[in-house]
């Protein structure tokens, strides 16, 4: 049985001050009440200059630290990048790579997302790998085709194998930050067809493999989202920032 993750993806937001009332509040929860939390596995994406802030106060805690993006290359002259074994160093576990800010705003196109998807292996850590369609390619009906496809562009690369250490996620472009969500029957037929299409390669690694929706998920619609079969919890934004929402949505997901 897949244990369900809820990751929170804090994006661009933060401070030393407010990480730490957010940060202490989430450890408290979890310290005062760990059989709420033992249904799921829970971790926090930071950016990257909080990434020793986070590690400290983590520590001795089973919610694990990430990171929001890295590089696709290892080591070498790229200016302002963040290579994968930085991040293992501040004890990293997971980190999100080709979220769809990074494909809208930056231009990451599919094979840039498998090269770092690839490169966050090599460093031993777990891929977030994002994938997701804008409101346009859903009323045009090209909802398949789009996850398919940039699905596919790890599956060429690195082989279905590597979905065995790795997580994906599900996040429609037109329901983050937005206000608007994909129902759960939505979220559910997205979701059973990203695992229909490991299965074709790799039914056992289909089975296992653990697949997150990310569309403005809030304490108010985790537990009928997490009720899918093929929802296995949440990639977290704006919820993530306030301890009292990722606290409630961490405990749905554990079955509290």
């Amino acid at each position: 049985m897949r244990k369900k993750l809820v990751a929170g993806n804090w994006k661009m937001h933060g401070s030393l001050a407010a990480n730490l009332r957010l940060l202490e509040a989430v450890t408290a929860a979890v310290k005062a009440a760990p059989r709420d939390f033992a249904g799921a596995r829970c971790a926090v994406c930071v950016p990257f200059p909080y990434l020793q802030q986070a590690q400290a106060a983590l520590a001795g805690t089973e919610i694990a630290l990430g990171a929001q993006n890295l590089s696709e290359h290892d080591a070498g002259a790229y200016t302002g990048e963040v290579a994968g074994a930085m991040l293992r160093d501040f004890g990293c576990r997971y980190v999100i790579v080709g979220h769809s800010e990074r494909r809208t705003h930056y231009g990451e196109r599919d094979a840039q997302v498998a090269a770092k998807f690839q490169a966050a292996q090599r460093a031993g850590l777990i891929p977030i790998l994002c994938v997701g369609e804008t409101l346009a390619e859903r009323d045009q009906a090209e909802t398949e085709a789009v996850v398919g496809r940039q699905l596919g562009a790890v599956l060429a690369a690195a082989g279905v194998q590597s979905l065995r250490d790795a997580v994906v996620a599900y996040e429609p472009v037109w329901a983050i930050g937005t206000g608007r969500t994909a129902t759960p029957a939505q979220a559910q037929t997205v979701h059973e067809f990203l695992r229909a299409a490991v299965a074709k390669q790799d039914p056992d690694t289909a089975a296992r493999l653990t697949i997150l929706y990310g569309g403005s998920v809030k304490p108010a619609n985790a537990d009928e989202l997490f009720a899918m079969p093929d929802v296995d919890g949440g990639l977290i934004g704006g919820a993530s920032l306030v301890a009292e929402d990722f606290i409630s949505i961490c405990k749905a997901a554990a079955g509290r």
